[in-house]
């Protein structure tokens, strides 16, 4: 066999091998919860004096949900002369009349908040906070995003984990409020529901480091000094943040019974937008951090398990390489060197990265109390949604590992729904502006070339291959049309 052949099967086999990793890590969150489901954070001791907190409230071009957060934030029940509202504000359109308005009408009533505007976006989320912090009051800072809606009581339940002095941090789960609203919705609340009822959860409980999720969590002020503070290099400042403060033996905690409902992207487009930032901004986070992480004296089990929680969003990358580049030409040499045998081999390493994440996912469901037999139904969605996402997610991959610098883009929310009970808002919401269909015509050309290749397989008669080829073209070609309909229907 040629030096050739041998390098292409070794690299195809190489790459499935690392895929195989990713699928049985997440499997063994399966497993690792059950040693962990009953290990719950406890409040050591209440504040005979409640501290100072002051409540951030970042926003950029939100105004379909501003007035929401800011009556939200306005409502919390902690004691009035021990809290401070900030709207941190650095919109560029009517966003900004909206919070001065509503600010105005809560100030009338008593209420005191700050609308901190910012005429630019140096640094972006990270820098308004930062700016923020500056002149905030509280020894703790609470955050939520402009589309989350805090219970009153969000902070009186959650305040007395910090008398641990050891504890920086405190994230609480999402729940989310427009989950019914259609299969992406609900397809995306699976996910993160694996990820704070399994990841989180299982990371906490075992000490293990964990990350804040960039809002409906509550920070030592301290602690985001001592790390160095909110930092603009990288897209998820929040991630950043998180492993910097660890490092630095700050205790990081989730707690999984406190919840705070937000909304979740209701079309293609504003969730793959998403997915990019968070894809680009780990991988980013990996480049900065993981070489430290190995140096620092933290375990071995921690340094293992920060390396699979940077790099997951890799295996994007990794899986487009191997099923563009690398399958077929894997599958012609060992045609030609009549080893049709070894074919048989990938099916293996597909069962094992698919299931593994697929098991996590479902699993997810049933960690927090939720119906699995939905979750059964919806196997197919996720394999699909997974699909739909990888060209996306890859490209972000790509664009962190050269370093191609881009711009904090905002998820846009419609705050269509009141409550986690899906209530609809009695006003009529207008819509955003169209969030641009990126990469969908690349995305619909490999639905033509994974097309072709399955009728490659039908001919050759290698039928393991054709669900995987289905997937695929199906997958890109359904996310493509998508990205496609929704910019239309949003532009006109």
């Amino acid at each position: 066999m040629a030096w050739f052949d041998i390098a292409i099967l070794a690299l195809h086999f190489g790459l499935l091998s690392v895929l195989c990793l990713f699928g049985l890590h997440r499997l063994s969150m399966v497993f690792r919860w059950f040693f962990y489901r009953n290990n719950r954070v406890e409040i050591e001791q209440e504040f005979a004096d409640l501290p100072y907190i002051t409540v951030q409230i970042p926003i950029y071009n939100e105004q379909y949900v501003a007035q929401r957060i800011i009556d939200a934030v306005a409502a919390l029940n902690y004691p009035a002369d021990k809290l401070q509202l900030q709207i941190v504000d650095d919109s560029t359109d009517d966003t900004r009349n909206v919070i001065a308005q509503r600010i105005a009408y809560h100030n009338q009533r008593g209420i005191s908040m700050e609308h901190i505007h910012r005429t630019n976006r140096i640094g972006f989320k990270a820098g308004a906070l930062k700016e923020a912090m500056e002149i905030s009051t509280g020894e703790f800072i609470a955050i939520f995003d402009a589309d989350f809606i805090p219970e009153p009581d969000i902070l009186i339940n959650t305040i007395h984990y910090f008398s641990n002095k050891k504890v920086g941090m405190l994230q609480l789960r999402w729940e989310h409020l427009n989950r019914n609203n259609n299969k992406l919705t609900e397809l995306q609340s699976i996910m993160l529901d694996a990820h704070f009822g399994l990841e989180q959860h299982i990371r906490s409980a075992s000490n293990l480091f964990l990350n804040f999720n960039g809002t409906a969590g509550i920070w030592r002020k301290e602690t985001i000094y001592d790390a160095g503070n909110w930092s603009a290099d990288t897209l998820t400042e929040d991630l950043d943040l998180s492993y910097r403060a660890q490092l630095k033996g700050w205790k990081m905690q989730y707690v999984n019974h406190i919840s705070c409902p937000a909304e979740v992207p209701s079309d293609m487009n504003a969730f793959k937008s998403q997915q990019h930032r968070w894809a680009k901004g780990g991988t980013e986070v990996m480049l900065k951090m993981l070489g430290t992480i190995w140096r620092s004296p933290a375990s071995i089990r921690h340094k293992i398990e920060s390396t699979f929680h940077l790099s997951n969003n890799l295996a994007y990358l990794l899986l487009l390489i191997d099923t563009i580049f690398l399958l077929i030409p894997s599958i012609l040499i060992r045609e030609h060197y009549q080893i049709e045998y070894m074919w048989w081999l990938d099916l293996p390493f597909l069962i094992a990265s698919s299931c593994g994440h697929i098991v996590y996912l479902v699993f997810g469901q049933y960690a927090l109390n939720r119906p699995m037999k939905k979750a059964f139904l919806n196997i197919p969605g996720l394999l699909l949604l997974g699909i739909q996402i990888s060209f996306n997610n890859a490209r972000a991959g790509i664009e962190a590992l050269l370093g191609h610098k881009t711009e904090f883009v905002r998820t846009p929310k419609s705050g269509e729904l009141n409550s986690v009970d899906n209530k609809p808002s009695s006003t009529k919401i207008p819509r955003y502006k169209a969030v641009a269909p990126r990469g969908a015509i690349f995305e619909f050309i490999l639905s033509g070339v994974f097309l072709g290749l399955l009728i490659w397989c039908v001919d050759k008669e290698i039928w393991f291959m054709l669900p995987f080829m289905m997937f695929l073209m199906f997958g890109y070609a359904s996310t493509s049309i998508s990205s496609f309909i929704n910019y239309q229907r949003l532009k006109n």
